[in-house]
């Protein structure tokens, strides 16, 4: 007979291919009034547990977690969790999180069509669109202000040479690199190829950014490839790390490379972005309104997708598993 340690029920959901893990129970009471201080008492106190649900054997590298808890001024709070850090927002994590509180009843047609969500980066608003059987279509997250910290940064990669890059916040800070300028096509067939490079970029822009005012306390930026086939339309690849890429387009992506195109005037204020992953499936952006974040202009800009539900499962942890807190291999 097995003896369990502890057990997490959870429910897998995919945006655009990207997977999203909803952790509903297991987790023990965390402290703090706000959820970014809920956030950082399951980062300080808790962090093993990131790596136990989203790591091998449970997991893999590409998994994204979301710890549902209580907001004092949101309809809703919840945090993302990744492999390797911790999201101050996440947009297709988002639109996972809205198809899992419509797959398990908690929100539905009759109960509205938008809720607000409190998330360590701020208070989003996801909008719902709902099919006539009842089911929902598609989630549009109205997500927090955008904006360009650096217009240019040139770095020396090696193997490449010099490699331009567009710094943009949009809820977590993405390193925006032309992947034409590069002679790299975004296909399938070439992601680990570009996963090796944009790590290499992400390295190099680190240590480049590393002491700036703007990026204390950060999280380094992902390098955000796209290839445009018009002013309005590209395809993209984020790379995380050197064995990781976001398989959706990336929700907060998809927001800062809108707000750059807003911004240099490449794309004028009532056109629709439309961002495709390598698989050929979009997402939607928007400019919904314009901010001051810190006496910068900055951008509210819409995000639509859709997410689909994998699976409802209970995850199990036996006293004598000797992989119980998980691993990843690069």
């Amino acid at each position: 007979m097995s003896s369990f340690s502890s057990a997490f029920s959870v429910i897998d959901s995919h945006t655009a291919g990207h997977p999203t893990r909803v952790i509903l129970s297991g987790v023990p009471k965390l402290s703090g009034s706000s959820v970014r201080e809920k956030r950082d008492h399951f980062r300080q106190h808790l962090d093993h547990l990131r790596s136990a649900l989203l790591h091998e054997p449970r997991g893999h590298a590409a998994m994204v977690g979301l710890v549902p808890v209580a907001s004092e001024v949101a309809d809703y709070g919840a945090f993302f969790i990744s492999s390797y850090v911790y999201l101050d927002m996440c947009g297709h994590g988002t639109i996972g999180f809205a198809r899992t509180l419509a797959f398990t009843g908690q929100i539905s047609f009759e109960t509205g069509d938008s809720f607000t969500l409190e998330t360590p980066a701020g208070i989003v608003t996801v909008h719902l669109n709902w099919n006539e059987d009842g089911s929902l279509d598609r989630v549009r997250i109205a997500n927090v202000p955008s904006y360009v910290g650096l217009e240019q940064l040139s770095v020396a990669v090696e193997g490449v040479g010099k490699v331009d890059a567009a710094i943009v916040y949009a809820g977590m800070w993405y390193a925006l690199v032309d992947a034409a300028s590069l002679g790299l096509k975004l296909v399938p067939d070439s992601a680990s190829a570009l996963m090796q490079l944009g790590a290499r970029i992400k390295g190099a822009i680190k240590a480049a950014t590393q002491g700036m005012p703007l990026f204390a306390g950060a999280t380094a930026p992902s390098v955000l490839f796209y290839d445009a086939d018009s002013e309005n339309s590209a395809t993209h690849f984020l790379v995380l790390e050197s064995n990781k890429f976001d398989r959706s387009p990336c929700g907060t992506g998809t927001s800062a490379r809108l707000t750059y195109l807003l911004q240099k005037g490449l794309i004028g204020p009532d056109q629709t972005y439309h961002a495709r992953n390598i698989l050929g499936i979009p997402f939607e952006a928007r400019l919904q309104g314009r901010a001051q974040v810190e006496g910068r202009d900055a951008m509210i800009v819409e995000i639509e997708g859709a997410a689909f539900i994998t699976s409802t499962q209970t995850i199990y942890f036996e006293k004598s598993d000797p992989l119980s807190q998980g691993f990843l291999c690069r």
